[in-house]
């Protein structure tokens, strides 16, 4: 599971979510394929939790084989929190329970090498499955 060694804050503040904003919004980094030669693309917005990074991660593994090298575009490193069950309103935040990342329309989450361009868009499905949004399989350009 992914999470970061050291943190300059522990609790981080709720970002805006205003859904007229968040529609216009598109990610300017991380948005071409560069180091393997399939990628999976974001095509909408979402938070992607540790686990589901992981998840998906070895699925894709599982199915590229040894021969396959899977590169992780994303990293969490917002802390969420929350507060315990029952428990009142007021009385200060919750505690960081885990680590999620941001992902933005046109963002690569994964990519694929050293395998034939049928496996690597399997697998990337097949990892897709595990993400909260939806996704596309791109090629290099």
């Amino acid at each position: 599971m992914l999470f970061p060694k050291k943190t300059k804050h522990r609790k981080w503040q709720t970002a805006r979510k205003n859904p007229k904003r968040l529609a216009k919004a598109v990610e300017t980094r991380g948005t071409r394929v560069a180091f393997g030669s399939f990628g999976m693309k974001a095509l909408s917005q979402a938070r992607v939790t540790s686990n589901q990074i992981e998840a998906a991660r070895k699925a894709i593994k599982r199915y590229v084989g040894k021969e396959g090298k899977v590169y992780i575009r994303i990293f969490p490193d917002r802390p969420v929190t929350r507060k315990a069950a029952e428990v009142g309103m007021g009385k200060g935040k919750g505690d960081p329970q885990f680590f999620c990342a941001d992902v933005l329309p046109g963002r690569i989450l994964f990519e694929v090498a050293g395998v034939s361009e049928e496996v690597a868009r399997e697998a990337l499905r097949k990892g897709g499955t595990k993400m909260p949004l939806k996704v596309k399989v791109s090629a290099r350009i």
